[in-house]
């Protein structure tokens, strides 16, 4: 009789061993090869990166079209709970009345301003030769002179009350002059596309949403829908809180530079609001530009309008940022500052002035992504003060 057969089962393969580890703890290496689906994921996502990096700048130019093209619709839409208008309507209506205020401004004030940005730059060789007198004049100053590059005996070879003339004195001017045209030229070209860009993205914003979540899977449009909501209701509220806190910080800078007696006040006002959306860095700015200017008028004036940005800043830090934060999307203060280096590193300038909004779509992309969906950790829910009634919202395929 025949023994009972056993159904054939798969042989492991033979472990081989590395005749210089007896024990066989060494690390065993895989000789197979690698897909080539893997491979070509891997230079996907290299060269998605590197197409990221390349073309970071125009994403940056496109990131702030989204924010502007954010107020005026969220403009518009207040517009038309009070008028009898649409949304559309609402947006040329909010982009007019903007620009109309600016020129009523330039118009009234236009005279004034190019007046004191006059006073402005032709104080700056005086500020700049009261800071070098002073350098030169202490201990301290020699000091921080001694550590810049070329700091030591820089001018040893120049006789006094004279400079050595040099050829190329010209050719550096007429560089500089080009340089900061080009460079002008091109902002208001940037500007320009922002603004035009924003205009289409505010009139008729769902192509552009209903195209962002057709890259979704279908199952997963809803939650992605969710997200972008919650990142757009963000990022205006963000911004509402950041315009006031610019007006606000504006109009105290100009009043008590006024009061103080500084002939710059408007402009130095000015700047100081401007400079005040850069978080924790634009106070510095502001502040520094409007105490180098007020030593032209004097140590004295110097010092009272520092402790007038040190007054402003306390009361806009304590009292005025957390009135708008109740409303407002609000940012850690040690991931704002952080953030405002590592994007400035990054990209530069315009790096730094977007470094806040991207905080915020951050800072709802992982709470909402990692923290909830892929740790399964409970948060808090969005909850928007009004539902839009225009959000798209996915479309099931």
């Amino acid at each position: 009789m025949l023994p009972p057969q056993t159904p054939d089962r798969p042989q492991p393969a033979p472990e081989t061993h590395d005749p210089a580890d007896p024990h066989g703890a060494g690390l065993k290496v895989s000789h197979r090869p690698i897909p080539l689906a893997s491979i070509l994921t891997a230079f996907a996502i290299a060269a998605a990166l590197a197409a990221v990096w390349m073309l970071s700048f125009v994403l940056l130019l496109g990131f702030a079209s989204v924010l502007l093209a954010i107020a005026l619709r969220n403009s518009a839409k207040g517009l038309a709970r009070w008028l009898p208008i649409s949304i559309s309507v609402g947006v040329f209506l909010a982009l007019g009345l903007v620009l109309a205020v600016l020129g009523g401004l330039g118009w009234y004030t236009g005279p004034e301003i190019a007046k004191q940005f006059r006073e402005l730059f032709a104080a700056i060789p005086e500020a700049w030769t009261t800071i070098s007198d002073w350098l030169h004049d202490s201990s301290l100053g020699n000091m921080m002179m001694g550590q810049m590059p070329g700091g030591e005996g820089a001018g040893a070879d120049m006789p006094d009350g004279e400079a050595i003339p040099d050829v190329s004195s010209l050719d550096g001017v007429l560089g500089f002059l080009r340089g900061t045209v080009n460079a002008a030229t091109g902002s208001i070209v940037n500007l320009f596309l922002v603004i035009t860009v924003a205009i289409f993205l505010a009139l008729n914003p769902r192509p552009y949403v209903q195209g962002s979540l057709r890259l979704v899977p279908i199952k997963h449009r809803p939650r992605a829908a969710e997200i972008m909501r919650e990142i757009g209701d963000k990022l205006g509220s963000w911004m509402a809180g950041q315009a006031v806190d610019m007006l606000v910080v504006a109009a105290l800078s100009g009043l008590g530079l006024w009061a103080i007696g500084i002939p710059l006040a408007l402009v130095l006002g000015f700047i100081a609001g401007v400079t005040n959306v850069i978080p924790y860095v634009g106070p510095f700015i502001g502040g520094g530009i409007a105490v180098l200017f007020a030593l032209t008028q004097g140590t004295q004036d110097a010092l009272y309008v520092l402790i007038l940005f040190l007054v402003i800043q306390q009361v806009e830090g304590n009292i005025i940022m957390p009135l708008i934060q109740r409303r407002a999307a609000g940012l850690p203060p040690v991931m704002t500052i952080f953030g405002v280096i590592a994007f400035g590193v990054l990209f530069g300038l315009p790096g730094i002035l977007v470094a806040a909004p991207l905080l915020v779509v951050a800072m709802v992309l992982v709470q909402r992504i990692y923290i909830e969906d892929i740790l399964g950790d409970d948060l808090p829910p969005h909850r928007p003060d009004a539902p839009p009634a225009d959000w798209p919202g996915p479309q099931q395929d």
